[in-house]
This record gives structure tokens, sequence and C-alpha cells, in this order.
């Protein structure tokens, strides 16, 4: 199984750009910390940064609400990929493709993207909403499956 999940920060604003076929492709990193002691005792951070590309709905959705700062749920499958660049060095690459996304947080960078007055169709994108393309069935938190959680 080829499934990775991600919660951290945008970086920098995400870069979009249109394919042949009009087909929009967009990437961005994100950064993950992770928090740890050393041998002393002392707390200490790691902070790794991975590459995230998604394609046609997922990328008009990252376009619309997502910034530097957001913070993300991206969920999705390692790609790596080589070319050679201009220069004649080989060169490589694994970056995750995004198959889901969500914001988790309201940060200014997330609330400045928003349209104002946007309904709720998906287009507001509010705190926890889910950017994956619709598919069929029940969202999570639609489903009464009398939990009382």
């Amino acid at each position: 199984m080829n499934k990775v999940m991600l919660i951290g920060n945008v970086g920098k604003d995400p870069e979009v750009r249109y394919l042949e076929g009009n087909s929009k492709v967009a990437r961005f990193q994100i950064a993950t910390t992770e928090k740890y002691k050393d041998k002393e005792g002392r707390l200490r951070e790691l902070t790794e940064w991975h590459t995230v590309t998604v394609w046609r709905g997922l990328a008009d959705l990252v376009e619309k609400y997502v910034k530097k700062g957001t913070q993300l749920y991206v969920e999705g499958k390692l790609r790596s990929r080589t070319w050679t660049d201009r220069s004649g060095t080989e060169r490589s690459v694994t970056e995750i493709a995004g198959d889901n996304i969500e914001l988790l947080a309201r940060t200014a960078a997330a609330m400045d993207c928003r349209p104002a007055g946007a309904d709720s169709d998906g287009a507001n994108a509010p705190e926890g909403k889910d950017l994956r393309e619709k598919t069929e069935g029940p969202e999570i938190g639609e489903v009464d499956d009398g939990l009382p959680f």
C-alpha cells in the first residue's frame, strides 16, 4: 500500500499552472514538525519539507483556499520521478500526489483567501472543510450511528 498522511503548514503560496487541454496542476510545500527529547533531555524539533502536487478539481480548490501559513491535512501517495535538467544533470524527486486535502485551522491566510459572502456549497471552505472532490456517499459526521460522540 502506498499511502501518505501529513499535517503541517504551507511554506509559501501554491504554484498553479495550466497544461494542454486546460488541465490545472498546483504544487506547494508543506512543513511537518516532530518534537522529541534528546539524550540530555532537551526538547528538539525536526522539520521536514514535503512537496505536494494536486490536479484538476483539487488544484482549483488549492488555488482558492490555500496560502502560505495555511494548516492542512494532506492525504496521498508517494511518487518518485527523474529527469535531466538543462545542464545535462540527472535529477530526481519524491513528492506526494495529493488525493485529499482538508483545511485544519482558521489562519489569517485561510481567511484572506475566501471570497466574501460565498455560500455553503463548498465555495466558502470553513475550518475543517474537506477539499477532496465530491464523491457519492455520506461525509464523515453525517452518518447517525447512535454513538454519543
